[in-house]
């Protein structure tokens, strides 16, 4: 992949850069569960990197959105047959992997999908710059409209699964058919929507039966709009949380001779409290958006771009402001750190932040006038804590 033009600073790294916690791209993170797949698969060109997992013939990742490693682990009692499986006794792998970072919807998805780091992929943030055009992209919406192929222009493993001859599939909501995320994230081979999770799962359980070779991909959304809307641990959380679980245990229950089953998540979750200590409101701070063009990201991961010439009077100020709550690093820094993994593609490099910063603490820097929706929701995530960059990977086999 190729190197970003401008050159990194070489410079010893601030301690609060240094100290986080980075993702473990390469051995354990969700951008390596599908290549290890499609590798005992025999797909050219795949490395199974997570080195536990046994090869099955026919393998179903079923992608639960919003549960965390650390939430499910709180929670025995509502997800009894998932947490059955954190056993190894069971047979099953019972770890976790890192998301990656920021550990959010759209970056999560397109790193399972390609099996890439955001950092070759190009989708580092829920919202970042367009190099191209000064504005900021929303990547889980897709807006503005950006041509989805030059942004992300690499083959997803199901695409290259398909090639080798393996069925591959992905049983999802039918409102993501023809979204530009599935196309350049997800897509390959067959597209089955479906809207009950009932469906979906039985679905999938077929699909996987369809061929001798079979690579699945199934997905379940409510559990992460609960949480947005009313918290982790809330009674409607807990509510999707018994749903999904009953989700997986009959998936489990359909799976077709020689198959492997995979659970997990994009990303966890953290509640945030409704006062001026926890929320910092970017909008009404003027030493925090003195100098700033654009702010993208989301609140406990915020890429921010400075006005021309402004940035290293940014990052001071940010640093000053924020160092005690949040990680903050130049762009370089981040990168160097591996924050969005080993190498960054020169296309890449302008959509992260001159400044990037990620939360430590339950703190959160919303931006009240310019996302009132997102800065109302209850629970969050983005950031490198374990309680967002763990998810599970739990393993049925039949």
């Amino acid at each position: 992949m190729a190197q970003p033009k401008t050159a990194w600073d070489h410079h010893p790294e601030p301690l609060a850069v240094a100290s986080a916690p980075v993702p473990e791209y390469g051995s354990g993170s969700l951008a390596d569960l599908l290549p290890t797949l499609a590798a005992g698969l025999g797909v050219p060109d795949m490395s199974a990197t997570i080195t536990e997992l046994t090869p099955a013939d026919r393998n179903c990742v079923f992608l639960i959105d919003g549960l965390g490693w650390e939430q499910l682990r709180a929670h025995p009692e509502d997800a009894p047959f998932m947490t059955s499986l954190l056993a190894t006794s069971r047979g099953g792998t019972g770890r976790p992997l890192t998301a990656g970072y920021p550990a959010t919807t759209a970056t999560s998805l397109a790193s399972v999908g390609t099996g890439l780091p955001p950092g070759a992929h190009g989708l580092p943030g829920y919202t970042v710059r367009n190099p191209d055009t000064g504005e900021l992209m929303n990547q889980l919406r897709w807006q503005p409209w950006t041509p989805p192929r030059p942004w992300q222009p690499y083959p997803t493993v199901f695409q290259l699964a398909h090639a080798a001859g393996v069925h591959a599939a992905q049983v999802s909501s039918p409102t993501f058919e023809n979204t530009p995320l599935t196309k350049v994230a997800l897509s390959g081979g067959k597209f089955l929507g479906r809207l009950s999770g009932e469906d979906r799962v039985g679905l999938a359980a077929e699909q996987l039966a369809a061929g001798d070779r079979s690579l699945v991909y199934t997905y379940f959304a409510e559990v992460d709009g609960a949480g947005h809307r009313f918290g982790v641990d809330s009674d409607a959380w807990r509510g999707q949380l018994m749903y999904a679980d009953r989700l997986v245990q009959r998936l489990a229950e359909q799976l077709p001779p020689r198959s492997a089953l995979y659970v997990t998540a994009d990303h966890g979750m953290i509640d945030v409290a409704f006062d001026e200590q926890h929320r910092i409101d970017f909008d009404e701070d003027w030493e925090l958006s003195a100098g700033v063009a654009l702010l993208g990201g989301e609140g406990r991961a915020r890429h921010v771009y400075a006005v021309p010439g402004a940035a290293n009077d940014v990052l001071t100020c940010w640093r000053e402001v924020l160092g005690e709550q949040f990680w903050v690093a130049s762009r370089d820094e981040a990168i160097a750190a591996g924050w969005f993994g080993p190498q960054i593609d020169e296309r890449v490099y302008g959509r992260i932040g001159d400044v990037v910063a990620a939360a430590r603490d339950d703190v959160l820097l919303i931006a009240s006038e310019r996302e009132p929706k997102e800065s109302a929701m209850v629970g969050n995530h983005g950031s490198m804590t374990p309680a967002e960059q763990l998810v599970p990977l739990l393993e049925v086999r039949s």
